[in-house]
């Protein structure tokens, strides 16, 4: 059973994600190294979590090519503790075998998993007056506002059967209650074994709002179909990731925070590296009385497998 009394808060930081594009931030980081030193940076900081996408060097457009994973993945396991979270989310658009092929070869103790199919509009982010720096990025965002990130109850099968054997572990996704409900779906099942590390996601257009009252019912809904046999992490999109990370700060949850999720550190202001982000979140916890968990500390927590046993090197 797992209780968050006296539990020490798990920091996750998203370093690049996969719909922010390059015009967006010139902070937002693009090629392997970029994106293995703004990792370490983040774990020095103070994340025990390192949430990874990859993308195309060139332009930064969204891919899951292993070859590219591999450059940033090696410098990261080499230089921190961090446990590494390969997305199998990905982008929108690609299938699952696309999805899945990072989490294939390099076996991280944990892997995102999406809990069920979403509108994930982002399309006004195409509507900032910047000059683009690439063809792909405006047609790119504007295309979410008609496409729906698919995780049917076959894919979300199909990925638990894929990744299990490997010992990899996963971050349940849930952008609205019923994704709990389909977590506990493949709970019951004995898909899935207990303690579930779920990041409870607010403010996503085509998902649950983002205040106090959403927070709330996600837990409450979380407690009633769970228990204790979970820990749970929140993030919020844009301008609500600090309010809603400060929630669950205030009774013993953990948080994630990133430019995957968020370009700004404040109103306005965009944040020169996700370490700066994840620097605010911690003097919010150390504030509110709790104590940030180191990577080794957060895989007893999560019950993780050690890196030393994935296919990183």
């Amino acid at each position: 059973m797992i209780s968050s009394k006296n539990m020490k808060t798990i920091i996750s930081c998203a370093i690049t994600g996969a719909i922010h594009t390059p015009s967006l931030s010139p902070y937002l980081p693009i090629t392997p190294n970029e994106i293995a030193i703004q990792s370490i940076n983040a774990t020095k900081a103070g994340a025990s979590i390192i949430h990874l996408h990859a993308r195309q060097p060139n332009d930064g457009k969204p891919t899951n090519d292993p070859e590219i994973f591999r450059q940033f993945l090696s410098q990261i396991h080499k230089n921190t503790d961090a446990i590494l979270n390969i997305s199998t989310g990905v982008a929108l658009g690609m299938t699952l075998d696309e999805r899945l092929s990072a989490v294939k070869e390099f076996q991280p103790e944990l892997c995102s998993l999406n809990m069920g199919s979403i509108n994930f509009n982002v399309a006004r982010a195409a509507k900032a007056d910047i000059v683009w720096k690439y063809n792909w990025e405006k047609q790119f965002l504007q295309m979410s506002e008609d496409v729906v990130f698919r995780n049917t109850f076959k894919d979300i099968e199909y990925i638990i059967n894929t990744v299990t054997e490997y010992g990899t572990k996963f971050e349940y996704e849930c952008y609205d209650i019923g994704h709990l409900y389909n977590l506990a779906h493949f709970a019951e099942r004995e898909l899935i074994k207990p303690p579930f590390f779920i990041q409870f996601i607010f403010g996503v257009m085509g998902g649950i709002g983002a205040d106090e009252q959403a927070f709330n019912i996600m837990k409450q809904t979380a407690d009633k179909l769970f228990g204790d046999n979970y820990v749970f992490s929140v993030l919020g999109a844009g301008r609500y990731q600090f309010p809603i990370a400060e929630l669950s700060l205030k009774i013993g949850g953990n948080v994630r925070v990133g430019l995957e999720d968020n370009l700004y550190i404040d109103k306005n202001i965009l944040a020169k590296s996700n370490a700066e982000q994840v620097e605010k979140v911690k003097q919010i916890a150390i504030n509110l009385g709790q104590k940030i968990a180191s990577p080794n500390e957060a895989r007893e927590i999560l019950g993780l497998k050690g890196k030393e046993n994935t296919k990183i090197t």
